[in-house]
């Protein structure tokens, strides 16, 4: 269990607080590239990190990540008018560029230079892959750019979705490096789901519900094995890369995609889910793109028009007690994504870990939790970068292998757990 002060410290990444500015030291994944899909088209409201922000792409197709509010009078600028290289607030025609730099305040004489005093807060936006990444720290302490596996492979190998979790980032993330829960949570549908069935691995998350966790640092967070057994003595590793702040990797399945998370706050009490697949070797098949736009795998079905999920708490996530029963679900609620973020939301917005009871295959969580505030200690107070900034630490792969029992998994695995372009996942 944590104590209170170290549970408020992991859950608040508001701009004054300590886990909030470690947050702002990385590229954070703020929009899909398909939300600002051409030049001149409509802004997106946009909160990070309890800040309320517009996304905008210009005349020239720069991208821009601002205030949502006119320094004037306070209006939002998603109403604003998209034209001419900046936006321009429809309530007094306040302009401003893609750094949130006021560039005209036409009731001014524009010999006054009165809207060069005028800068709204604006935030670095870069496409990477599908996605459109901020970076909300110090502008003189801004990073090189992710190099995560998922966003560099060629289009045609990745696909990328978003929803919104209505709970606190961390408790999310925790569950994203947790592999016991597979065997329970999630058994009705490791044989059944198109983006998992067919894996050998499945029967051994199947058959031994007791793994034994064997949790290892790596430079950018940590290596969480998850040991089960196999044929002939050996044991099955999945082998879950988290990368701080809040990256985590699945163990990869067959020659399905490979899947993972990043869990981004949008304030203290909600969050968004960001899940990726990719393939390392070859283009996804339209069969699998397909099941990832149906919600299948770690992707999810929306209300039309949102990224709030189809099945959410006010709906009580569409339940079926008569699948529950019968097995076809272990909890009722279909589809992987949503099995997790049910019980994550049923804990409150913000779990009071004061009372836990925790137990052996918790190392990871614990693990990281301690990872976390040593490193948001050593960046607050004497400025070290975190782990996880570099990006020598996105170069990173998650793995499912077959080892004796004498073997260590941090070192057969240690080319299965590194991104080699060109060369296929480990996996079962």
């Amino acid at each position: 269990m944590l104590r209170k002060e170290q549970n408020d410290l992991l859950t608040q990444t508001g701009p004054d607080t300590p886990m909030g500015r470690m947050f702002r030291a990385y590229w954070i994944p703020a929009l899909l590239a398909s939300e600002l899909p051409e030049n001149e088209c409509p802004p997106v409201r946009v909160k990070l990190l309890s800040e309320r922000l517009l996304a905008f792409r210009d005349t020239q197709g720069r991208y821009g990540l601002i205030d949502e509010f006119c320094a004037h009078r306070g209006v939002s600028l998603w109403f604003g008018r998209n034209e001419e290289n900046g936006l321009r607030c429809p309530y007094h025609g306040w302009k401003y560029d893609v750094t949130g730099q006021c560039i005209e305040v036409p009731s001014e004489p524009e010999e006054s230079g009165y809207c060069n005093k005028i800068k709204l807060t604006g935030y670095p936006l870069v496409k990477l892959g599908d996605i459109l990444w901020a970076y909300m720290g110090p502008p003189d302490q801004r990073p090189a750019l992710p190099e995560w596996e998922f966003a560099t492979v060629a289009p045609e190998q990745t696909f990328s979705s978003k929803r919104i979790q209505e709970s606190n980032w961390l408790q999310a993330m925790e569950g994203g490096i947790d592999s016991s829960h597979v065997s329970f949570l999630h058994s009705g549908n490791l044989n059944s789901d198109p983006l998992f069935k067919g894996s050998r691995g499945n029967q051994y998350n199947l058959g031994d519900s007791k793994p034994v966790f064997e949790v290892v640092e790596q430079p950018g967070g940590l290596y969480i094995g998850a040991r089960r057994n196999a044929e002939n003595g050996n044991y099955y590793w999945r082998i879950t890369p988290w990368v701080m702040p809040s990256f985590t990797m699945i163990g990869p399945r067959a020659d399905h995609p490979v899947h993972g998370h990043f869990w981004i706050p949008i304030d203290d009490e909600n969050c968004w889910a960001w899940s990726f697949d990719y393939h390392p070797v070859r283009a996804l098949s339209a069969k699998e793109l397909q099941a990832m736009k149906d919600g299948h795998g770690v992707h999810n079905k929306y209300v039309p028009g949102t990224f709030r999920p189809l099945a959410n708490k006010d709906n009580d996530y569409l339940i079926d007690r008569a699948a529950q029963k019968r097995g076809e679900t272990y909890s009722g609620v279909e589809g992987i994504a949503m099995q997790d973020a049910s019980l994550q939301e049923s804990m409150g917005p913000i779990v009071d870990r004061t009372k836990e009871n925790l137990v052996s295959t918790d190392n990871g969580i614990i693990m990281a939790r301690h990872r976390l505030m040593r490193a948001c200690k050593a960046y607050v107070e004497q400025g070290i970068t975190p782990p996880g900034v570099d990006p020598a630490h996105h170069r990173i792969r998650s793995a499912a292998i077959i080892l004796a029992p004498d073997q260590s998994y941090k070192d057969a695995a240690k080319e299965a757990l590194t991104a080699r372009p060109g060369k296929a996942q480990a996996t079962v």
